[in-house]
């Protein structure tokens, strides 16, 4: 049992507290409360600390392109095939890379990592806790969703260096809707009454039945607004949970997005404007959504933006025209929300994951720095 008190806490809720007490018992959090006696406690005194829920990454690559490695250590792209959403993450993640380390010391707790945006379809991504050796032991949730892509790249990777199908956006689009056709058509056939009538067990459309079920949504790579265009048509089409990830022209088409009711992840902003689909590229797109009543996350697609960095583009946000209180949200409950795993973590609040980090100061001023991160009720990190 694990006591944390005199903590101002920002709870990512209903409620924040000046000076207040979060009790943490067998790994949850058992009680929040101005003031809590709890004498067979450990005690860490958060007297001039903020405590806030562990930070969340809804869209990473961590550990698939390894720290400080080119190519080898690079499992996030199956390149031979623009169809491939039987690849699952966790079997390319290495928990051992070091970012792991930079993620839970830099206050983030939990992200969703998966596969690149060569394929059309790159596979299923995963929700996982930041801090343990054994893959197995750190998933929230997997499938968290299935990766696709839209714009330039898998047009670059396939119609420039191998001369295949996908050359344009048409043809990407048109690789989806088939892969979804025949997913839909496997799901209803293998739901049939008669077992004579169900199609042979077929891997790449069975990792397709949780997307075609709404269990899991549709996770979109799109840049600019043609392409999030294009992907809210085809969810529409074929009915899927979809989020619009990167999402860098989502501020000039913010009523479209908000009518759409689906969620922004946006990101990663704190970079170059590496090809000219990001030529409008800026760290105001958090705030023009939010104002408008999109339900924001800030992301950095590491390794694009190094994981720990993920507070300071809250930050930044922040200075480019987003509240505080938005974009505490973009890192904490609104992931989480994306990401299906809303009932476990990103907020502070009974029963819970106990996955908190305390600050010496505001998370989202530039000078704050981590003093204790906390996993699953385990201090895994002491400054």
């Amino acid at each position: 049992m694990l006591l944390i008190k005199n903590v101002r806490i920002l709870t990512a809720s209903d409620r924040d507290y000046d000076r207040g007490c979060i009790l943490i018992d067998e790994g949850k959090i058992k009680a929040i409360a101005e003031n809590i006696d709890e004498n067979n406690a450990a005690v860490i005194d958060g007297e001039g600390m903020t405590a806030v829920p562990g930070f969340i990454d809804a869209h990473t690559h961590l550990g698939m392109w390894e720290d400080a490695i080119e190519f080898e250590g690079a499992d996030g792209n199956e390149m031979t095939d623009p169809i491939t959403p039987e690849m699952r993450a966790i079997d390319g993640i290495n928990p051992m890379d070091r970012t792991f380390e930079d993620a839970y010391k830099g206050g983030v707790t939990s992200v969703a990592s998966g596969p690149g945006s060569s394929n059309v379809i790159g596979g299923r991504f995963a929700a996982i806790k930041t801090f343990g050796i054994c893959i197995d032991d750190m998933i929230i949730k997997e499938p968290a969703a299935i990766k696709c892509a839209f714009g330039e790249n898998p047009k670059r990777v396939y119609g420039d260096e191998q001369r295949k199908t996908p050359m344009t956006r048409m043809a990407t689009a048109a690789l989806l809707r088939e892969a979804l056709n025949e997913a839909k058509e496997y799901m209803e056939g293998r739901e049939a009454e008669d077992e004579d009538d169900r199609p042979d067990f077929n891997f790449r459309w069975e990792a397709m039945i949780p997307l075609m079920k709404k269990e899991i949504p549709l996770k979109a790579h799109v840049h600019r607004a043609d392409d999030i265009f294009t992907a809210l048509r085809i969810a529409r089409e074929f009915d899927l949970d979809i989020t619009l990830d990167h999402c860098t022209e989502g501020h000039l088409i913010a009523d479209h997005i908000k009518k759409s009711g689906k969620k922004a992840l946006v990101g990663p902003s704190l970079s170059e404007r590496s090809k000219f689909e990001l030529k409008n590229l800026t760290f105001k797109t958090p705030a023009v959504l939010s104002e408008k009543g999109v339900e924001v996350s800030i992301i950095t697609d590491h390794p694009v933006i190094p994981i720990q960095y993920l507070p300071l583009c809250a930050a930044l946000a922040v200075k480019a025209g987003m509240s505080r209180e938005a974009a505490l949200k973009a890192v904490t409950l609104n992931p989480a929300r994306a990401l299906g795993i809303e009932t476990l973590v990103g907020s502070i609040e009974e029963g819970k994951d106990a996955d908190i980090v305390l600050w010496s100061g505001d998370p989202l001023e530039f000078s704050s720095e981590v003093l204790y991160t906390i996993i699953n009720g385990e201090v895994v990190y002491k400054r």
